[in-house]
């Protein structure tokens, strides 16, 4: 399986060596990358062009945001290279894969024909990799449609690998979503097949945890979950496939998500009065028995609401 790995990269030339490493060190080797410069200051480029394996490939273009970097990949992939690849993986710049990631996630797609894709556990590091990483628990499998209307249940696309058939029929990332973009992609994806998974302990991606990330700079504002929601819940052929009943029954489940995720992110940044009110609020949306008994975690700033690693 030749698997295509595109790596949007915006002034991340302080981790961007280690992200393209550690594909470079992959134990399957039928891969190429495309590291897609997208207007940075720093010397990216440079640093990119220093590499010499003939499977790398250097695009530079106007700052234009993440998706648009990510499309530019997947056009190389598909319209510029002598033959198109067999699946895709989207790694950020800052974040790097396991030895056996590719290996195991082509394998898990391989035995899988029917699956869109293949994705596996990850782990949360520190800005600089210092701290032991902290693995999440296993992503869920099958259908995921109705799952991930509710929220995303993946980092980021770099523990994922998506089948190229799945990759043409889906489209492109969004460009007019700055937040979120990812996570509407994959309900699309979602729609064309099931996502089968890697079940081994060990993750396959390594996330910084990054305070200046799109993330940590995002997640405590719910406004910034909205346009993604929009598009999400406003797609006809989804709305098609689940009926608009269901679609608004989702709605609230998601909205109820998001208060989650914002209360969850004020306590993690120790404001646990402002979280706790978040917390309230989704759980009298959507009642949940799990979600009362982690709102007793929430005192003691343990478990999902522990504060964030410092780099030292």
């Amino acid at each position: 399986m030749h698997i295509a790995v595109v790596i949007p990269a915006f002034n991340v030339a302080p981790f961007l060596q280690t992200a393209m490493l550690s594909v470079i060190g992959q134990t399957h080797t039928d891969w190429s990358m495309v590291v897609v410069d997208d207007g940075s200051t720093d010397n990216t480029a440079a640093l990119t062009a220093e590499f010499p394996d003939a499977r790398i490939r250097l695009i530079r273009q106007d700052n234009a945001g993440v998706s648009a970097a990510r499309n530019r990949g997947i056009a190389a992939f598909l319209h510029e290279a002598p033959a198109a690849p067999d699946a895709f993986l989207f790694l950020d710049g800052d974040d790097w894969l396991a030895p056996a990631a590719l290996g195991r996630l082509a394998a898990s797609l391989e035995a899988a024909p029917w699956a869109a894709a293949a994705c596996a556990r990850y782990a949360r590091v520190n800005l600089i990799g210092s701290s032991s990483p902290r693995l999440t628990s296993l992503p869920p499998g099958g259908c995921l449609l109705a799952r991930l209307l509710t929220g995303n249940v993946f980092a980021n696309g770099g523990h994922l690998l998506i089948r190229r058939e799945a990759i043409e029929a889906a489209g492109r990332f969004r460009t007019d979503l700055s937040y979120g973009e990812d996570w509407e992609y994959w309900t699309r994806v979602a729609m064309l097949g099931e996502f089968v998974i890697d079940r081994s302990r060990q993750p396959v991606l390594f996330v910084r945890e990054r305070p200046d990330g799109s993330y940590r700079s995002n997640a405590s504002n719910a406004a910034a979950y909205r346009p993604a929601l929009d598009a999400i819940f406003g797609n006809p052929a989804i709305i098609d496939r689940l009926g608009a009943s269901h679609m608004a029954c989702l709605r609230q489940a998601a909205d109820a998500e998001v208060e989650w995720s914002v209360g969850r992110e004020w306590i993690r940044r120790g404001n646990r009065r402002l979280g706790q009110s978040w917390l309230g609020r989704s759980f009298w949306r959507n009642p949940n028995p799990k979600r009362l008994a982690l709102i007793g975690l929430s005192f003691l700033r343990s478990g999902p609401f522990r504060p964030y690693a410092t780099p030292g």
